[in-house]
């Protein structure tokens, strides 16, 4: 407690020494105010401080203004009487008996109520125009990136690794196209497709066409796509039922699964006659034709003569069920049928089942047999060491169809083809059966989902995937596939409208959908191809350098519907013209005898001026006006033509001339449908042409004005009859005022304000010359003094009854325009 006493007082001592320190300093005052005092006096101060600069600011204003001549003391009296406050606020309400006030009330009220009403409504357009162009641009762009983006659903960023130099792309490019040799060569057969459809003749086989272009690509790859292509479109059509609904079909599917396997076993039949020529002495093939030969000769080569494991002895020195499995995996049942006949040993009841499995077309046993041959199979033959055996009973009698034979099936194609000879069609069996049943939605299922790209490892071997898929009946994941290949995309696409042509592609119900789609509605695992989005996708890269191709791929289009319920190949033709503006070549051109040149559309649409229309209306929608108003004139549309010519005359009218500016193209547009409607003697409607031709002469007024030929200028302002030049013509004008189209209305403040310049100007003229007054002729001065003052006085006149017709105007001007003219008027008083 001393210690703490000790602590305080020492602290009172320092206190009491710095206090006497600040005491006897003379160099700083005491401060003996407090804070709120202080407060007080620095507000003094600065209010002081602010009145001080603002006087100062007051004073220079007054001495600017004074020294331009400005009555200070009176303008200070004017703004202080001014008051905006009451200009829209509620008007007070008036006595009953007041019926004067009442009206005048209610008139005002109802003036401020139109304009508060026309200014919301004016926003609430501007606002619903803006969004809706934002949308309809954002829609444009949205297109294009999705094009761009072009994976299916699930795979839009797993982007192929190859990459591509643009430099490199550009220095392919082969003069003017952007197509390469392949791309060329199949666009060549589109065109030949195309003609035939046109004619209405027979249509050739576009595959067919298709495989003659890879033959002479030199490329074994491209030839094996489309030789599948013609396995795998070699079935029945159904021309009169939904593409997927025929695709589902059990005798649709089991014709894709027989042609199929019938691609892989001719292809297995090349691929042991390679090998067996390669090795000619130790196949020792001899001089007999036929399969069993063949494979007999394969198995010199392949299989050596003492294989252990191997069962039922042997047939010419080889395995009896090797003999019999290559002979029916190069698809030769008689051969197969050979060997079994031939075989040393009893094969117990096989002969008889391979026999009736020969003899039936659908290459499926009886349900008695069936379940013989797969009891037989699980008691003894499933744990045989001999995999020909298993291999040969598993398709003879669709057993165990989990089982892959990786001993015998050792590449993808061996695997494919046992499985597409396990899978059955048959629905009307007992349970034990159905579940030990193999289908082609099951298959494809693993193949696609459970197996997928990384198993085959698609992007190293996408020809080898693309033939799972396509010998699966997957024929849309197929081109999905390989399109994302930029190399490899124009073979997909082609493909693609192969099967289209066919009627063999599933196609969604929406454009928009993507690339690769599926549907709640559709079976396991179908999918469905966005087929227009395909040959948009394919066209971006030469549609700017190569139109007339572009539209051969669009032609394929006509029969689909965009969002809106349009024709798509009308809406890419309209794409195709905005962006390449090659309207003479794709639409047409228009002669100087009215008669339409035919541009490539015609060949194509029978209706060709609908086209035209469709792809005038979307350019005015873009706000692209000028090309709006060719494409018009090219569709015969005259209404519209003047009516956007109006428009964009209107825009220009009071603008100086200058080479390539905006309003010399539009003038010279404009001047050219004139001499051309002139000479052909074609009448449009005729209030919009009326206006056209005003317009036409108000811009030769304003060229005037502007080149300083105001004698000139004011001659034909006066014959156009359009503004009053004396106050008996005033009335008149103003009535005929609300006659005019907007676009003259809205030209009339400009065109008051050059009138009145001019007069000015010769005002001013007729002060400072000498010269006599073009009066004197016409007999209206007298002759003394040349007329001079009574030119001065007639032209006063004249800029009064411009003031007071501007001013009885129905027509709300822009502000400065009335104390413009006001001004002028003065200066010539």
């Amino acid at each position: 407690m001393d210690v703490d006493s000790e602590g305080f007082g020492d602290l009172l001592q320092q206190a009491e020494q710095l206090t006497a320190d600040m005491d006897s300093g003379g160099e700083l005052p005491r401060v003996e105010r407090n804070l709120h005092q202080i407060m007080e006096a620095g507000q003094r101060l600065w209010t002081r401080t602010a009145h001080t600069a603002r006087d100062s600011t007051d004073v220079k204003a007054s001495i600017l203004l004074g020294s331009k001549g400005f009555d200070i003391p009176k303008i200070s009296q004017k703004l202080e009487g001014l008051s905006a406050a009451k200009t829209f606020e509620p008007l007070e309400p008036v006595r009953d008996t007041d019926i004067q006030g009442f009206l005048r009330n209610e008139r005002e009220n109802a003036l401020l109520t139109v304009i508060e009403q026309a200014r919301k409504n004016t926003f609430e357009e501007a606002e619903r125009r803006h969004w809706e162009s934002m949308e309809n641009e954002w829609e444009r762009e949205k297109q294009k990136i999705l094009n761009a983006l072009i994976g299916s659903g699930q795979d839009l960023l797993d982007f192929p690794q190859e990459q591509e130099s643009i430099l490199g792309e550009s220095v392919s490019m082969q003069g003017r196209s952007a197509m390469d040799n392949v791309e060329l060569a199949y666009a060549r057969q589109i065109y030949v497709y195309n003609d035939h459809v046109i004619q209405g003749g027979i249509r050739p086989s576009l595959v067919d066409m298709f495989t003659e272009v890879g033959q002479k690509l030199d490329d074994e790859n491209v030839v094996e796509i489309w030789k599948m292509v013609q396995y795998l479109t070699d079935v029945p059509i159904a021309t009169n039922e939904n593409v997927l609904v025929a695709r589902c079909s059990p005798r649709m599917q089991m014709a894709f699964v027989n042609q199929a396997k019938g691609y892989l076993e001719q292809s297995y039949v090349k691929y042991i006659t390679t090998t067996i020529y390669g090795n000619l002495q130790q196949a020792q093939l001899g001089g007999v034709p036929g399969t069993y030969h063949l494979v007999r000769s394969y198995l010199n080569v392949r299989l050596p003569s003492s294989a252990p494991g191997l069962e039922d002895g042997s047939i010419d020195g080889h395995p009896v069920w090797a003999m019999i499995y290559y002979c029916i995996r190069c698809g030769d049942l008689q051969a197969a049928l050979q060997v079994v006949q031939a075989a040393p040993q009893s094969l117990g009841e096989f002969p008889v089942f391979l026999q009736e499995y020969i003899r039936n077309e659908d290459r499926r046993l009886s349900p008695n047999a069936e379940t013989k041959i797969r009891l037989h199979y699980r008691r003894s033959i499933k744990n045989s060491t001999d995999p020909y055996k298993r291999a040969v009973y598993c398709l003879v009698g669709c057993c165990d169809t989990n089982d892959v034979h990786s001993e015998i099936a050792e590449k993808t194609e061996d695997y494919l083809w046992v499985k597409l000879s396990q899978i059955r069609f048959d629905i009307d069996e007992d349970e034990g059966v159905i579940q030990d049943r193999l289908t082609l939605a099951q298959l494809q299922t693993m193949l696609l989902e459970e197996y997928g790209e990384s198993h085959f490892n698609a992007y190293q071997q996408p020809y080898l995937y693309f033939e799972v898929l396509l010998l699966t009946a997957q024929f849309e994941a197929a081109i999905d596939f390989l399109s994302r290949i930029e190399r490899l995309r124009c073979h997909a696409v082609h493909v693609a409208i192969a099967l289209y042509e066919m009627k063999l592609l599933g196609v969604p119900h929406s454009i928009q959908s993507q690339l690769l789609s599926k549907e709640a509605a559709d079976p396991q695992p179908l999918r469905r191809l966005n087929f227009a989005r395909l040959i948009m996708m394919y066209t971006r890269k030469f549609e700017a350098t190569d139109p007339r191709e572009a539209l051969q791929y669009f032609y394929f289009l006509r029969d689909l519907k965009t969002a809106h319920g349009e024709s798509m190949f009308m809406s890419c033709v309209s794409e195709l013209v905005s962006e390449t503006r090659e309207f003479e070549m794709l639409l047409g051109r228009l002669e100087r005898d009215g008669s339409r040149k035919p541009g490539a559309i015609d060949k194509f649409h029978g209706d060709t001026q609908k086209i035209i229309e469709m792809v005038a209306k979307d350019t005015e929608s873009k706000g692209l006006f000028e090309d709006a108003i060719r494409l018009y004139d090219l569709g015969k549309n005259p209404e519209k033509v003047l009516e956007l010519l109006n428009k964009l005359l209107s825009q220009v009218l009071s603008q100086p001339p200058s080479p390539q500016s905006a309003k010399d193209r539009i003038k010279n547009l404009a001047l050219a449908i004139a001499e051309r409607r002139k000479h052909l003697g074609e009448e449009g409607p005729r209030a919009t042409a009326s206006t056209f031709y005003l317009l036409l002469d108000l811009v030769t007024f304003f060229d005037l004005y502007h080149a300083s030929s105001i004698d000139q200028a004011l001659d034909i302002i006066q014959h156009l009859k359009l503004l009053p030049f004396s106050l008996e013509a005033v009335d008149q004008k103003v009535n005929a005022f609300r006659h005019y189209a907007d676009e003259i209305r809205r030209s009339l403040p400009d065109i008051l304000l050059a009138t009145m310049n001019i007069l000015h100007t010769q005002y001013k003229n007729a002060r400072q010359s000498g010269r006599h007054s073009p009066l004197v002729g016409r007999g209206l001065g007298p002759i003394d003094d040349g007329g001079k003052e009574s030119y001065i006085s007639y032209l006063r006149s004249q800029a009064k009854s411009l003031i007071t017709f501007a001013g009885m105007l129905p027509y709300r001007m822009p502000g400065d325009t009335n104390a413009r003219l006001v001004q002028m008027e003065v200066l010539m008083n």
